[in-house]
């Protein structure tokens, strides 16, 4: 046989492929694909490399080799990124296990199931290029092949299907003249956000609403009611890091509360002028009453006024008063357990956010039960509409682990009863009648406090902290107060 380049295994040419791979996917996304384009350039990548390593050792035990070899060096090389997604975990708890899966298992897949196929299809042509196998492609290894393939394009299938927003149609089923149903995005703090935009008109006033968390997204849980979209523009904002925005969460060292603030300000006056407002309305809910007062406050002239759900004002007594309740709750059904970490814990804050919180806020549905509650306004139920595709799906889950991580620690100094004594907008916060009184009694002495042109305290009954979801009708038509009260502004 004539002696070729490729006449003898080149294992070092394998390695050097394999290394190349996972340092580059270190590099380029070390807290792993976080959209489609990266998704599928990493299944199509990792299907050449196979075929690179199998052509080139002719060897079985590449099918176990390269695959580990590109595990190790990727989690070596990313040592460098901080956050629940790239760490080990601190803790068994679900978000933190969950954050550790979601960070390793979607790099794994897109990689090992292309890499391993490529690497069987290289033994099969490698008889072609002059390299002699160990042994001979068989009817198992083709059957082998076959099945990969087939998992490898019913991923990449599930991975291209694309987001979409359906549009508004009138009773004629056909689409309303002057809508708005859009999925886009908009660039604030020099980075690239998700929007979704709906409205029977582009003439209605602008609603932007920002979702809780930190890292929470709120695209889902707007679309479970279309109440809102009747009355106004709803442009509902996944902030930077959360839901369809996780790919903008780096540099990490940047996300900060203030910088959120200043998006929403930006994002705010973005708005406006494209739909031809003075001002326009500003919502949120749980951590994202924070920015939105902070907004507010810094900026009151793009707003007709503020409407705050959940209302968070003192993040550090909040949590001192969700430990001592689920103590006191732990303690009375005698759950030893819980009552021992908790004691060993102590009373809030802590320095792992992720690892602790849910310890002290496991029990708030058993503290504050109300017969309505069924879960699925929650954000871990709404991320399977079609406003999300698969990449972003994981993207929420991640967000909310590395934002959450990140941001609340920022939250410690918290007070808006010494930081936000006034408002120069009108108020109204929206509690429900089964809210935790850790949120509660912090947000009662500010309101009361509080000097504003106008402002209301309003419960909504068979709620709790989601009341704007959990009540949509109710929510509408407040609003529909909220507008008659302040358009003419």
């Amino acid at each position: 046989m004539a002696t070729t380049p490729f006449a003898r295994p080149v294992p070092l040419v394998a390695a050097a492929v394999v290394l190349a791979f996972a340092l580059a996917s270190a590099w380029l996304t070390p807290r792993g694909p976080f959209t489609t384009t990266h998704a599928l350039a990493t299944m199509a990548v990792a299907l050449a490399v196979g075929l690179v390593v199998g052509v080139a050792t002719g060897s079985r035990w590449a099918l176990l080799l390269a695959p580990a070899a590109f595990v190790a060096v990727f989690e070596v090389a990313r040592m460098g990124a901080r956050g629940p997604t790239v760490d080990a975990p601190a803790s068994a708890g679900m978000l933190h296990v969950l954050a550790f899966l979601l960070g390793r298992a979607p790099q794994w897949l897109l990689t090992v199931v292309p890499m391993l196929l490529g690497t069987l299809v290289g033994f099969g042509v490698a008889p072609r290029f002059g390299v002699a196998v160990a042994r001979p492609m068989g009817v198992g290894g083709w059957v082998a092949a076959s099945a990969l393939a087939i998992v490898a394009t019913a991923v990449a299938v599930v991975i291209a299907r694309p987001a979409s927003t359906a549009p508004i149609l009138g009773a004629d089923g056909n689409v309303v003249p002057g809508s708005i149903a859009e999925l886009t995005t908009a660039t604030s703090g020099g980075h690239e956000q998700a929007l979704m935009i709906r409205g029977r008109s582009t003439d209605l006033p602008v609603l932007l609403h920002l979702a809780g968390g930190p890292g929470g997204t709120d695209i889902g849980a707007m679309r479970l009611d279309t109440g809102l979209e009747e009355r106004f523009v709803v442009v509902t904002w996944d902030q930077r890091g959360s839901g369809k925005s996780y790919p903008a969460f780096a540099p990490a060292e940047t996300l900060t509360l203030e910088q959120v603030v200043a998006d929403t300000i930006e994002l705010s006056e973005l708005l406006a002028e494209r739909f031809g407002h003075e001002r326009i309305y500003l919502a949120g809910q749980s951590w994202g009453t924070i920015p939105a007062t902070l907004a507010a406050q810094q900026r009151p002239e793009p707003y007709h006024a503020l409407v705050a759900t959940g209302m968070m004002v003192d993040v550090r007594e909040t949590d001192r008063l969700f430990y001592d309740d689920t103590l006191a709750w732990a303690r009375e059904r005698g759950d030893t357990a819980l009552v021992e970490r908790l004691e060993a814990m102590g009373p809030p804050p802590y320095a792992e956010p992720v690892a602790t919180y849910p310890v002290i806020v496991g029990a708030e549905r058993s503290l504050n039960p109300y017969p309505e509650f069924d879960g699925r306004t929650e954000m871990t139920a709404t991320i399977f509409r079609p406003e999300f595709d698969m990449m972003e799906r994981i993207g929420a889950v991640r967000g909310l682990a590395d934002s959450f991580a990140r941001l609340y620690p920022q939250l410690q100094e918290l007070d808006f009863r010494e930081q936000v004594p006034a408002l120069e907008v009108p108020v109204w916060v929206v509690m429900g009648r089964h809210e935790a009184r850790g949120r509660v009694e912090p947000a009662q002495e500010w309101f009361e406090a509080l000097q504003a042109p106008e402002k209301h305290w309003v419960v909504f009954e068979a709620s709790s902290h989601r009341a704007n979801f959990e009540r949509p009708a109710e929510y509408a038509g407040l609003l529909d107060e909220v507008v008659a009260a302040t358009s003419g502004g």
